[in-house]
């Protein structure tokens, strides 16, 4: 039966090649597996494939979104401070 691998490693090993610049027969030979399946992950999981493409573009919208929140954010912490100041400043005009 063969070895069943997670996708996290095989990704990790197509990264080794693709990110890293190792060669697929030394990332085989490190990892215990056959070049043929460094190729074959390769082509599902490599830069080309569509889910690589797909993983892509989903964490560019995660990035997109991050920096929206941090701005929205930032504006409601502002709006909280403007809130607590004409609160204050109110207070003071209506003793007089």
């Amino acid at each position: 039966m063969p070895e069943r691998f997670t996708d996290e490693f095989k990704t990790q090993a197509v990264k080794q090649v693709t990110e890293h610049g190792y060669t697929v027969a030394s990332v085989a030979e490190r990892l215990g597996i056959s070049t043929n399946s460094i190729y074959a992950w390769l082509k599902r999981y490599g830069n080309k494939s569509l889910q690589y493409q797909q993983v892509s573009e989903q964490e560019a919208r995660i990035r997109e979104l991050e920096k929206e929140l941090k701005r929205v954010t930032q504006e409601r912490d502002i709006l909280k401070e403007a809130t607590v100041f004409f609160a204050g400043e109110s207070k003071k005009n209506t003793r007089s």
